[in-house]
């Protein structure tokens, strides 16, 4: 039986984040015509906890045949319905310089379920302009436009701190409820906007902590790496 929706309510961003490790880990794994695993293997062979997989897996349903393991094929299907990328979303990205521009040629941006349908920016010289892989870059003026059109469900804010709050605003005013923000300043946040924030330098910073305190701290790594990583495998 599948979770109900207070149950949903309840699962925390660091359970989704694992949700999408193990939907990488049953790429690879089809990819070599794997047929089933179960959640000992899996967690073995990718280094992650067998018993937090079934704990994961238990709030969406029961997957797993005693015996046998998970049908590979089925379990990666769930997982794509669960996270939303069985259709695709489409992105807008807020800032067309060097990070901006990255993101919009990156892969794994536009696959999977997502789509990068334009970027958008406030210098002239770069209006009219597409980058490399063929994404137009647009004026601010003409968010709404893309936004409807294309039916954009995802912002990315790739502008420097200064101007972010004014980005963010201006996604949100678009019609835009969810927005993944790169630069390094907290934003205040509206209701019913999902806000997910990426802050290199704070990870950094972690790091640095580290090598400052290595002496007197043993190197423990986090279970889950969200990294974008390929997931590690034995041969």
């Amino acid at each position: 039986m599948a979770g109900t929706g207070a149950d949903k309510e309840a699962i925390s961003e660091m359970t989704t984040g694992r949700l999408s490790v193990y939907l990488r880990c049953l790429n690879f794994l089809e990819s070599q015509d794997q047929k089933t695993i179960s959640s000992h293997e899996l967690a073995d062979r990718f280094h992650l906890n067998s018993a937090q997989i079934r704990k994961d897996l238990a709030h969406f349903g029961e997957f797993g045949i005693r015996g046998v393991g998970y049908n590979i094929s089925l379990l990666k299907a769930h997982l794509i319905r669960t996270l939303g990328i069985d259709i695709r979303r489409k992105v807008v990205i807020a800032g067309a310089g060097n990070l901006g521009l990255a993101l919009a040629d990156y892969h794994g941006f536009n696959a999977g379920g997502f789509e990068i349908v334009a970027l958008v920016d406030t210098d002239p010289r770069k209006i009219g302009q597409s980058s490399r892989s063929g994404i137009e870059i647009r004026g601010f003026e003409g968010l709404g436009a893309v936004v409807e059109k294309n039916q954009v469900e995802i912002g990315v804010i790739a502008v420097p701190a200064e101007e972010a709050q004014s980005v963010y605003e201006t996604l949100v005013d678009a019609g835009i409820c969810a927005i993944l923000n790169f630069a390094p300043v907290q934003l205040r946040a509206r209701s019913g906007v999902k806000l997910r924030s990426v802050d290199l330098r704070i990870n950094l910073e972690s790091l640095s902590f580290y090598l400052a305190n290595r002496d007197e701290m043993s190197c423990v790594n986090d279970p889950i790496d969200t990294s974008g990583a390929e997931p590690p495998h034995k041969p």
